[in-house]
């Protein structure tokens, strides 16, 4: 597989373009400046104060500075506080270490988590989880020789992850991310105890920065930038922190034609806000996106085949479901996801297409899971919400 990546600059937003084979298949925008009132920037932690908590619903809401943000109290034994206002394992006016851990979205408030996680490019320092993990998506071999190389790193203070990205790299490339992971987790703590309440202790890096870390560099052949002075942003990042994307990052200057028009990003991003998908054969997806979950219905449309009805739907619906993969990731929907495929009338059909479609699921970066069929044959699907999905971040009155 071939990759590339595209970071453009528009008018309000910066976005990036992950392609494989010469197709766009993820769109990450994000706004060129932080405006007063986006202080909850998923990543950054701060020095929280708890300022209320909701017993019934196990729920605390804890001040970062003018924004209230929900915290699951079940995470407090974990819990690094900076000053204690009562003997209780939470208290309404403790202060403790949190980190923004999902962005604000409609009604709902940020969440923070006192679980800190430090990302790497290879690896993750996490003090909410002791445990020693390795990415499932390595080789057994690998996954087994780290575990082994890791036992020496087990603690009751924090754990480590090792990512799928590492699969490329010498393991001593990991350690040495690891340690430093350790050393700006030390010193996160150590700062705080001489800092005052709300003080932001760290700040994730711009997400077009954070999307680098993310990105499997297994066959990337070039990172192409239109903007200047985003190009020497990006380059002098990768020199610090990515050194082995220097060779591929590129700036893109053409006059005569913009980096958009070329991969015609515009009416990608366009059809990947609409809520109509026509499939190749003639039939189509609605994808209709709710405050509790996401709705898909396939439908036959105009789809003419000359197999027989129960054939021509089995192939319908597998193509449905291949392309229902290929938008969950496009539009970075989470949550549940429910699929009304087109009813068949054999069990083994059904079968199937299950099978083709947690395949096709199996191959998103993001762990995405089909949970189960309804008695209604409906497919319920979960994906982990790591950011905002794309008609969040740009509506179609919004465009870029």
């Amino acid at each position: 597989m071939t990759r590339k990546i595209l970071i453009i600059k528009e008018e309000e937003y910066i976005c990036t373009y992950f392609i494989e084979d010469g197709e766009i298949v993820e769109i990450h925008p994000g706004p060129q400046q932080e405006t007063q009132g986006q202080q909850a920037v998923l990543g950054n932690i701060y020095i929280g104060k708890v300022q209320n908590i909701v017993a019934n619903i196990g729920a605390a809401f804890v001040d970062i500075g003018g924004i209230n943000c929900y915290y699951d109290v079940s995470q407090v034994s974990h819990a690094i506080f900076t000053k204690k206002a009562g003997k209780k394992p939470l208290c309404i006016g403790d202060e403790l270490l949190v980190q923004v851990s999902r962005e604000a979205v409609k009604t709902k408030a940020p969440t923070v988590s006192s679980n800190i996680s430090l990302t790497g490019r290879y690896a993750v320092l996490t003090s909410g989880n002791t445990r020693i993990g390795v990415s499932a998506k390595l080789p057994r071999p690998l996954r087994e020789d780290y575990k082994e190389r890791l036992q020496d790193w087990k603690n009751e203070e924090y754990g480590v992850i090792v990512r799928t990205n590492a699969k490329d790299v010498p393991s001593e490339t990991v350690l040495e991310e690891l340690s430093k992971l350790r050393s700006r987790f030390q010193e996160l703590k150590r700062i705080s105890l001489s800092r005052t309440c709300f003080s932001c202790l760290y700040t994730a890096a711009r997400p077009y920065l954070t999307d680098l870390k993310n990105v499997y560099t297994e066959g990337l052949s070039e990172i192409l930038v239109e903007d200047r002075e985003l190009y020497e942003e990006i380059l002098e990042y990768s020199r610090r922190e990515q050194p082995e994307f220097v060779e591929k990052l590129r700036l893109y200057e053409d006059p005569l034609l913009s980096l958009g028009n070329l991969y015609s990003t515009r009416s990608v991003l366009e059809g990947a806000l609409r809520e109509r998908v026509w499939l190749k054969h003639g039939g189509y997806l609605i994808i209709q996106p709710t405050e509790a979950l996401t709705v898909v219905d396939v439908n036959s449309g105009k789809c003419v085949s000359k197999k027989s009805r129960p054939d021509a739907f089995l192939q319908m619906n597998l193509e449905a479901a291949r392309e229902i993969a290929k938008q969950i990731r496009l539009r970075n929907l989470s949550g549940i996801i429910v699929v009304d495929f087109i009813n068949m009338e054999k069990a083994e059909d059904m079968q199937l297409l299950l099978r083709e479609f947690r395949k096709v699921l199996s191959l998103d970066p993001i762990q995405t899971t089909l949970v189960d069929v309804t008695a209604l044959q409906l497919v319920e699907v979960t994906r982990k919400k790591l950011r905002k999905p794309l008609h969040e971040c740009c509506g179609s009155n919004n465009l870029p």
